[in-house]
Order: C-alpha cells, then structure tokens, then sequence
C-alpha cells in the first residue's frame, strides 16, 4: 500500500480540522510527520529507514499576516505602501499555470486580493497563492521553478488607496 497526493492532502485536511498537535504515519518504508502549533507546521514525507532522507514539506496554516485579519495569501508590509507577498507553503513556484503559458502577472500589472499571482507545487499537489493586497505589482522575487520556504516573500505590490 502507498499514499497518493491526495490520500496526504486528505490526512493533512483531517489533522488541521482535529485537536491533534502532531500524527507521525509509516507505511511501508514511507514516514509523514504532521506538526502544528506555535512554530510553522510542516508535513514531511520521506524513506524511513534512509540515512540521509529526502523530504518534501507543506505547511498546513496560513502565513501570520493571513492571520491577522488579512484574507488567505496576505501580504505583510515592508515599506511605507509596499506589501510583500509571503509564500503559503514550502515548495515549487511556478509563475504561470503550465510550461509554456504567459506569467499569471508582471512588473507593473495591477492585482486585487484574490487575484492569482503564481502555483506552488507540494508533493504534486498545486496550490494557488493570491496577492493579498489591491495594488500594482512592483518586483518579483521568486524565479519561475525556484524552491521556495513557508514565509519567502514572492512578490512586491504597492497598495492602492
């Protein structure tokens, strides 16, 4: 028996919606770990018995800014007017929904809250990240196919009055 993508995003729905901190799963040479509270959750998928496992991670919470009252994919500030784009999830991120197609946004482009800026990829599973913030874009941080961390400012967008 193995786990699909979604049998873990499934087991990772069920533990954020549980009063469980932590579930740790081993089936047959697979270890997942699930962790929540204080620091940054992470699922981590790897062999168990490998000296050197390799592991792919997914947070299971919105970032702290998503937090604060902001809506999903919020932006934290850095700069006076100047929101940063935190990335949801540690992961790949594409720029655009598949190889080949035009960027979901540019330098310049003016974005609304649930305006897609870009996918991250974890363990197959595609996961849209939105702006945050109405604004126009002024920077894009992350290189398309880059390895991104739970956190890593994707993008810069100043805020529209």
């Amino acid at each position: 028996m193995s786990l699909t993508a979604a049998d873990v995003e499934k087991i990772m729905r069920l533990v954020e919606e549980s009063s469980f901190d932590e579930l740790t799963l081993e089936l047959d040479g697979l270890k997942l770990c699930l962790r929540r509270g204080t620091a940054p959750a992470q699922a981590t998928a790897a062999p168990a018995p490998a000296a050197e496992p390799a592991s792919a991670e997914a947070s299971l919470h919105t970032p702290p800014a998503a937090q604060a009252g902001s809506p999903a994919g919020a932006a934290a500030a850095t700069e006076e007017g100047v929101c940063e784009v935190p990335s949801p999830l540690l992961g790949t991120f594409y720029r655009a929904p598949k190889p080949g197609a035009p960027p979901f946004v540019e330098v310049g482009a003016l974005v609304e809250e649930d305006t897609v800026v870009g996918i991250i990829e974890v363990m197959k599973l595609m996961n849209t990240v939105r702006a945050g913030v109405r604004g126009t874009v002024t920077e894009i941080l992350a290189a398309d196919g880059a390895l991104v961390e739970y956190g890593q400012t994707l993008l810069r967008v100043r805020k529209s009055q």
